[in-house]
């Protein structure tokens, strides 16, 4: 149990209190549901939410009406009274009538774990395609309950959905209002969608390749984006600190370049809803050449954070048959002991697919720049090619978007054995009429 403010100069932030439920049959321990409670925590500061109390709360079954036990609802009304909260945040998923009898019962708003995710998304999504995914997931879920006002939907960005004032309770919208909402949005996402596809070809016509960044939440992938493509991403500690994906053009040691984009970080028990929702987005992960898992290794429950990144690149169809296209990257070796970092950084020498980093001081970066550059190396075409001496254009292409393996001259023209991708072999081939 923990209690006290963990913000205590945000006078003018909701106060709220964040309840993680498990079950005391069969739980794994209570080190991983504090571990659980953390994350919620987290969660719930990512949206400026003054956590004034928290706890575990041990379950023996789930109940249909209230999810918890009478006596631990009453005691709960207790606690949530005292300190004043104005929200509670559940870490986990409710039914629209347990929503509603908490509700009840606390007199003040509750949010599900599904619910919080969603405000997040709300108040981080910039671009257009991400505000219209985010209101989509927001009706999706509220069409299931119609308990509360949509009206927050309106508003050029989400933010804030569930938290409106005190007491705002009646069903402003009907089922057949969310409906017609619901297929505007689709047509307006289908055009972006096929826009971002038109986008996507055009890439696929040039010669860089895309390398996709995933991972859990707050893992480090947007500073490490910046510290390889030196951009300035917003990178913070803390929970989805980014939700629109980012490119941008990163150069490797052979001097090859490759489009390096940056996802939205992924969390235990993501809604189905949101994965659905967001994978125009992720799409740009199934297109890449080369996927990268950036692990936070010094996090205490990093092996379960690696389970729930691989459930999600599976459900997108990024399964054990494309596990060629994966290259871990395991970040944050700067806050692991010197013994545990000798440890990491030897195990990652071991292997072709794993790598020690630390974005944030850029050990190790030079290394995965390098094992990208050898990945991508190995699906390349090795060609012998000749061409007229006086064609400068065509050798400086040649040069520019392959690896020159060998050259000869004899004066009229150039023999060339070069490594090519199959794409720039393609387009070598036209242009000459081959």
């Amino acid at each position: 149990m923990k209690n006290g403010s963990r913000e205590e100069d945000r006078p003018h932030a909701e106060r709220a209190v964040v309840l993680h439920p498990f079950l005391k049959r069969g739980a794994t321990g209570l080190r991983d549901a504090e571990a659980c409670l953390e994350e919620a925590i987290g969660l719930a500061e990512a949206i400026s939410l003054d956590v004034v109390h928290s706890e575990c709360v041990g379950l023996s079954a789930r109940r249909p009406a209230t999810l918890f036990g009478s006596g631990a609802v009453e005691t709960l009304e207790g606690v949530i009274a005292a300190v004043e909260a104005g929200v509670v945040i559940i870490d986990g998923a409710l039914t629209p009538v347990q929503q509603r009898n908490l509700e009840r019962a606390w007199k003040c708003k509750v949010l599900d774990r599904t619910g919080l995710i969603l405000e997040i998304f709300g108040e981080r999504a910039r671009t257009r395609e991400g505000r219209l995914q985010v209101e989509l997931a927001h009706l999706s879920y509220q069409r299931s309950r119609l308990v509360r006002s949509w009206t927050h939907l309106e508003r050029q960005r989400g933010g804030r959905g569930f938290m409106g004032g005190p007491g705002e309770r009646q069903i402003e919208a009907d089922r057949r209002q969310i409906d017609e909402r619901i297929t505007r949005l689709k047509l307006e996402l289908e055009t972006v969608t096929r826009t971002r596809a038109l986008h996507r070809k055009a890439r696929n016509r040039m010669p860089y390749p895309v390398v996709a960044l995933v991972g859990y939440t707050n893992a480090g992938k947007s500073t490490l984006f910046n510290r390889l493509t030196d951009a300035d991403v917003f990178a913070e500690d803390q929970l989805f600190a980014t939700l629109d994906p980012t490119m941008r053009v990163a150069r490797l040691p052979s001097g090859r370049s490759v489009i390096l984009s940056d996802t939205v970080g992924f969390v235990s028990a993501l809604p189905t809803s949101l994965i659905a929702a967001f994978r125009a987005t992720l799409e740009e992960v199934l297109e890449a050449k080369i996927v990268i898992h950036v692990r936070d290794i010094a996090h205490a429950e990093t092996e379960a954070q690696r389970e729930d990144v691989i459930s999600v690149l599976a459900e997108l169809g990024i399964d054990d048959a494309e596990q060629a296209r994966l290259v871990e990257a395991r970040n944050k070796i700067d806050l692991l002991s010197p013994e545990d970092r000798e440890i990491e950084v030897n195990r990652a020498a071991r292997s072709d697919s794993v790598v020690a980093i630390s974005a944030a001081t850029g050990e190790g970066c030079n290394g995965l720049l390098a094992l990208i550059d050898e990945r991508l190396r190995t699906d390349r075409r090795v060609l012998d090619l000749s061409l007229p001496a006086i064609d400068g254009a065509g050798l400086a292409w040649l040069y520019r978007h392959g690896d020159v393996l060998e050259r000869r001259d004899d004066g009229a023209d150039v023999h060339l054995r070069i490594a090519l991708d199959p794409a720039d072999a393609a387009r070598f081939e036209a242009r000459n009429g081959a």
